[in-house]
């Protein structure tokens, strides 16, 4: 096996980020194949007892098993690598798997750790639930308030971590200031950058030290699979995260990260379009509802901070349709979802077809009803995914589900 003429570092720095979505990290067999290949083995057989003695000794290069390193695997990490600007990545088999992996292996029992109250459901009852079994105390803070990052530092803490923007509020964390207040103190910064993806937005130029993914939504890009990335400097990715996920097994299918590689070539055309579309249709929900949550809107209270961050705000964002009590509420967000006859009610996001779903029933079920309304995930809210339709077609659909509410 070869790689691709040109991969060497000094040479893939100067391209330009959609260059590197769509060629790096490639490699190419003896068959000279246009398209990566799918390498579905779990082993791999060498010429004598010598040679795999030494690569399992780390002496030489080379694949031993592929739990621990797979050719189609290894592509989609160098990729996702250079469109980071990261020096290594490690791939992971879900969103969630890379998440609950980079916390677990940068935390041991008497740590603690500071989260942006605003996160995805499932990555708060990691913090919430899971971590304090082991010993790891978690402090959530409002993000966008940088004297509580402060205030909640103690000598023990070693982890900042946040989404932004923040599912399903929307809320923005200014990632410069909340990484020089971590900095001073030798913590460790980790952004969720789903939403956004290196597209739209690059955490790493603003200070951070780590970004993690749910390769699963927007890299992706059409629904079709599972994955997690994380990206950032070798020592942390290769020293200490490489190690926790090669021995407890969370490992990235080959031809799940050749799915991904196949959505990188078009994420740039698609995050800026659906990016655009969002930014039509949450303008133009703007006019019938009091309460639209989209960083790309003036009247979001972090919009100038968007502006200085993010290329374009990205395609998902939220809208409440409340009612006089919280029932009220959930009964008009749900009779809004059954009205659709275009968008989908769904839970993912990041799919070229527009998704819809209701947060507190679903993405955020998992978490106390206290805890979503600290975070601002109210009954009558519910997150848009955009995807790549008319836009003029998804303001018809809303239009006839919102007037069957009586909006």
């Amino acid at each position: 096996m070869k790689r691709t003429t040109g991969q060497d570092r000094t040479i893939t720095s100067k391209w330009r980020s959609a260059t590197r979505a769509v060629r790096g990290g490639t490699w190419r067999s003896e068959q000279g194949e246009t398209s990566e290949a799918i390498y579905m083995t779990s082993g791999y057989c060498y010429d004598d007892a010598e040679t795999v003695a030494d690569r399992f000794a780390g002496k030489i290069p080379g694949m031993t098993y592929s739990r621990t390193g797979n050719p189609s695997v290894a592509m989609l990490e160098e990729r996702i690598a250079l469109m980071e600007g990261a020096e290594a990545c490690r791939t992971m088999a879900s969103g969630m798997g890379a998440m609950s992996s980079v916390l677990l292996a940068a935390l041991s029992a008497g740590d603690h750790m500071v989260i942006a109250r605003a996160a995805f459901g499932p990555t708060r009852w990691v913090t919430d639930n899971l971590l304090p079994r082991f010993g790891i105390a978690c402090t959530a803070v409002d993000g966008a308030d940088l004297d509580q990052w402060r205030d909640a530092i103690r000598p023990e803490t070693k982890l900042f971590f946040f989404e932004t923007p923040a599912n399903p509020t929307m809320d923005i964390v200014d990632i410069r200031a909340v990484c020089d207040i971590a900095h001073e103190r030798g913590i460790r910064v980790i952004v969720d950058n789903a939403f956004a993806t290196s597209a739209l937005q690059r955490p790493l130029d603003f200070g951070a030290d780590v970004v993690a993914y749910a390769a699963t939504k927007l890299m992706d890009g059409s629904g079709r699979t599972l994955a997690g990335a994380v990206a950032g400097d070798a020592d942390f990715i290769n020293g200490v995260l490489h190690p926790y996920v090669r021995n407890t097994g969370n490992t990235l299918s080959p031809f799940n990260a050749w799915v991904v590689l196949k959505g990188l070539e078009t994420l740039q055309m698609r995050a800026e379009a659906q990016a655009k579309s969002a930014l039509d249709l949450g303008a133009w929900l703007e006019t019938r509802l009091p309460r639209v949550l989209h960083p790309g809107l003036a009247s979001h209270p972090q919009h100038d901070l968007v502006k200085k961050q993010m290329k374009a705000a990205g395609s998902v964002f939220s809208f409440e349709v409340d009612g006089a009590t919280p029932e009220q509420s959930r009964a008009r967000a749900m009779g809004l979802l059954n009205a659709l006859e275009l968008i989908d009610i769904s839970n993912n996001i990041g799919d070229a077809k527009s998704l819809m779903t209701h947060p507190a029933s679903t993405t955020h079920s998992s978490i106390s009803p206290e805890t979503r309304q600290a975070m601002g995930v109210t009954e009558g809210m519910v997150r848009i995914s955009v995807g790549l339709e008319d836009v003029e077609d998804l303001k018809d659909d809303l239009d006839a589900a919102l007037r069957s509410i009586g909006l």
